[in-house]
């Protein structure tokens, strides 16, 4: 069986996105957004295993087409997101307008990675037994998100995480932004929050503050990333996808901590200025490195 370097494992997702300028449909989710990010790096052996309804297959034909090896897990439903966007991107208001159905180990048995990273969207899509069985294969990251998210009727409530003390000893890398990590920690404070989340037993956590940068704690350093600062802000939906892309991209590929984290804030950069998935190229992700303005997170 071929090990791949990274598997992206999630929901594609139908998203309405509605901004003050306009209002789309696209498809969306960790899923969508991390293969079509990655796919402009030919130099790693990717795959993604993704679940939704046979009406929505056109999104992983389009990214077969784009050369992405994708296996599909039958669902009922596709999950469908309704984003709302104010003047500040920041800010987003959710709803979930239909759910798929959660990954199964049986769904995962014939996919061998070095590294798995679980985009949850909503916190029954992974249970503690997936996650276990992964991290028997190899190193698992999670992007909080999702397990902060509970759907009652068709509205998105923040919630916390019960089993986070049972999954997390399993857990290589964990993303989480500056609201997630006050929920999962009780602390606004990056350094007592990542502190606490390594204690628990995560190897590399990484915490982002959108235009204000990044931290990450590896238990013995705290890297202070900066945000490279984008030309005009388009569109912050999947920018945390694209962050983990760039970073999980770069650490398969053998690259330190702080480097890696740095080319996936100047990713994420790119990402923001246009409307859709990262689009650019590693060249132009290095000449935002050396040309972009910076802002240092706060420690």
């Amino acid at each position: 069986m071929n090990r791949h370097e990274l598997c992206c494992v999630g929901h594609i997702t139908l998203d309405k996105v509605v901004t003050p300028k306009n209002t789309v449909h696209m498809p969306g989710g960790t899923s969508f957004y991390f293969s079509h990010a990655i796919k402009h790096f030919k130099d790693i052996d990717y795959t993604l295993v993704t679940a939704l309804a046979e009406s929505e297959m056109k999104a992983v034909e389009e990214l077969r087409a784009e050369g992405i090896d994708v296996t599909v897990m039958p669902s009922a439903h596709t999950v469908y997101f309704e984003n709302i966007y104010g003047e500040n991107q920041d800010n987003r208001t959710q709803r979930v307008l239909a759910k798929a159905d959660p990954f199964t180990v049986e769904a995962l048995r014939d996919v061998d990675a070095r590294i798995y990273h679980l985009g949850s969207l909503l916190a029954d899509d992974f249970s503690l037994e997936v996650v276990r069985y992964l991290a028997g294969k190899g190193s698992v990251s999670i992007d909080s998100q999702g397990y902060l998210r509970e759907v009652r009727g068709q509205d998105v409530f923040a919630v916390d995480w019960p089993e986070k003390r049972e999954v997390l000893p399993y857990v290589h890398f964990l993303k989480a932004n500056e609201h997630e990590m006050e929920v999962l920690t009780g602390y606004t404070d990056p350094v007592k929050a990542g502190r606490m989340i390594h204690e628990w037993g995560v190897k590399e956590v990484l915490l982002t503050f959108g235009s204000m940068g990044s931290v990450i704690y590896d238990g013995t350093t705290f890297h202070r990333i900066p945000a490279y600062l984008p030309k005009e802000v388009v569109n912050a939906t999947g920018a945390g996808d694209t962050y983990m892309t760039g970073y999980l991209y770069q650490r398969a590929k053998g690259t330190d901590i702080e480097e890696a984290g740095r080319f996936a804030a100047a990713m994420t950069t790119l990402k923001i200025e246009g409307i859709g998935p990262f689009n650019g190229t590693k060249e132009e992700v290095e000449r935002c490195l050396s040309t972009a303005e910076q802002r240092f997170p706060e420690l």
